[in-house]
């Protein structure tokens, strides 16, 4: 049976959710009873950045903003920063999603490192600058490269497993808008 566009973005956003679900529980899991030296990558952030800038209608801004809001409560960061900020590179890689599907896949995720440096950045500053118990800075950094490197991983698994690649040049959603 075919599927109507409709009923892929709904099964897209629902695999979106529950994949962002059971990263949220792995992280949960006491695996570790001390604390790590260096950063895991970000399995979160590098799949939302990759479905946004693969499929931005899989991923829209509301469930970003409630799936980060729900992450920083359950992660005890302090709730809506890392959430706001993800929301702002997630809508900026959004809108230069249509400029960057026929870019190299080099540009892609150079913009997606800076993007996640400049956030990791600002929150580490912001943390600084209102004096909240934070993460040393190296801890901080590590995990920000390692989440850089694992993007192109991520990037392939999305495709290979759950098909989620850029539409092509010219593609419409069933409302007539250009994906």
């Amino acid at each position: 049976m075919v599927e109507s566009p409709t009923t892929q973005v709904w099964i897209g956003r629902a695999l979106f959710v529950g994949l962002t679900f059971a990263i949220i529980f792995v992280r949960l899991l006491p695996l570790e009873t001390l604390p790590r030296s260096f950063g895991f990558p970000d399995a979160m952030i590098c799949l939302t950045l990759t479905w946004t800038v693969r499929r931005p209608d899989y991923v829209p801004a509301l469930l970003i903003a409630a799936l980060f809001l729900l992450a920083d409560m359950l992660f005890q960061r302090p709730p809506g920063l890392w959430t706001a900020l993800v929301l702002v590179l997630t809508e900026t890689l959004r809108a230069r999603s249509l400029g960057l599907r026929s870019m190299h896949f080099t540009v892609e995720w150079a913009t997606v490192a800076a993007g996640l440096v400049v956030i990791t950045l600002v929150y580490s500053a912001s943390l600084a600058v209102v004096m909240v118990a934070r993460p040393p800075l190296s801890l901080a950094l590590t995990q920000m490269v390692i989440t850089i490197l694992f993007y192109p991983i991520v990037v392939g698994l999305s495709h290979v497993i759950f098909g989620v690649s850029r539409p092509p040049a010219g593609a419409v959603d069933p409302h007539g808008h250009r994906l």
